[in-house]
């Protein structure tokens, strides 16, 4: 049975050139790149040069990249560094967890924050964020591409109005990095984030990069790492593997990757659209990254397809990695505006740099088995076609 992974939003295989990468710096390299000898000299020379690389394919100054543990913790540096007591935050309504909890707390510590709406394709108006502004305004944090169904945020738009009304800008782009070309400048943005295992580097390591002048707080105090940044002996290997994975992603895109990946997503849009009746396609009218399509699957449960394509070596999901295992319809797209029950029935596909038209075929093949059959037994199904419901025992 053929085994197919598309689930890459949740994460990334490590390439082989990123593990071979890596491998010294477990064994004959592990120096601690802040002890002065010359085994963590050369090790500090390795955390410096993927702090060069990853600065290049974010558009950024060396200097502006502080290495941690992820997405999340750079998210809750963006914001616990930043937001006080007594200031305004503007966010979305469809922010990644680690966004939007600390949105939360940070309201429980005496801040306010506005939730701004999306519309039908999962696009945040510029002209809400601009309408959202107060005098205490202190933090706009907008993503760059939803994790869910991919669409790319107006965030050039975004920053702008950030910069005109001087507001400091944050935008997590974990989900956009390698997929995207990304240059700060152009954003504008003063904070942002990404996560080295959602572009086929390690778990575990990601960058906050922080603009020159922006005043932030450690998240993490001990000693005085990343420039008194972010305090912890550095992850010498993660980091050298997400300097390389950085570098193998700048070469992607500038190789066309991203566009032979969209052909590859819309050709599997429009098969499965030939072949499977009353589909529907989350954030087609949007700009997206290249390798997302989130679908609606009528009249059947998306964790119950899901199930049945695990079954046949498909690995996929129902919305983000981090909200797995609930029993609530996903928050982005019932922030788009679907019924609870078209929310249930999406399935998000996220091809990788592993994926082949082949894979795609067999599992197109298996959504026309799968999704034929689960409706066989569906009463929402049977109701959707005018046939009688059976009764419930």
């Amino acid at each position: 049975m053929p085994s197919v992974y598309l689930d890459n939003n949740a994460t990334t295989p490590l390439l082989a050139e990123v593990f071979a990468a890596m491998r010294p710096y477990f064994f004959e390299e592990f120096g601690n790149a802040s002890s002065l000898y010359e085994r963590g000299q050369r090790a500090r020379a390795a955390v410096e040069a993927a702090r060069k690389s990853v600065a290049g394919l974010l558009g950024a100054s060396p200097a502006e990249i502080v290495f941690n543990s992820g997405g999340t913790e750079g998210d809750n540096q963006a914001i616990f560094g930043l937001v006080s007591k007594d200031d305004h935050v503007i966010t979305s309504a469809i922010e990644h967890h680690a966004v939007f909890s600390a949105c939360k707390r940070a309201e429980a510590q005496g801040a306010t924050v506005t939730y701004l709406p999306v519309d039908s394709c999962c696009r945040v108006n510029p002209d809400d964020v601009r309408a959202a502004l107060r005098p205490n305004t202190r933090l706009i944090s907008v993503m760059m591409a939803n994790n869910e169904t991919g669409v790319v945020q107006p965030v050039e738009e975004i920053g702008r109005i950030a910069a005109e009304a001087d507001v400091w800008f944050h935008t997590d782009a974990v989900q956009a990095a390698g997929k995207l070309p990304i240059d700060v400048a152009r954003i504008r943005c003063d904070l942002l984030c990404i996560s080295a295992h959602k572009l086929n580097g390690p778990q575990g390591v990601g960058v906050l990069y922080m603009r020159r002048g922006t005043p932030m707080q450690p998240l993490i105090v001990g000693g005085p790492q990343e420039h008194n940044r972010r305090a912890g002996t550095e992850n010498l290997a993660g980091i050298v593997g997400l300097g390389k994975a950085a570098e193998m992603a700048r070469h992607w895109l500038a190789e066309g990757g991203a566009q032979r990946m969209t052909a590859l997503r819309d050709g599997f849009e429009r098969a499965v659209s030939e072949q499977v009746e009353c589909i529907q396609i989350l954030g087609q009218g949007a700009p997206r990254t290249p390798n997302t399509a989130d679908i609606s699957f009528e009249g059947i449960a998306g964790a119950s397809l899901l199930v049945a394509l695990d079954g046949r070596g498909i690995a996929v999901s129902t919305g983000s990695a981090c909200a797995s295992g609930s029993a609530h319809p996903p928050y982005v797209l019932m922030a788009m505006g679907l019924k609870r029950n078209q929310a249930q029935a999406a399935v998000r596909f996220s091809l990788g740099k592993q994926t082949t038209r082949e894979d795609l075929d067999y599992v197109v093949a298996c959504l026309v088995k799968e999704v034929s059959r689960l409706r066989e037994i569906s009463p929402v199904w049977k109701k959707v076609k005018g046939q009688a419901a059976p009764a419930l025992v």
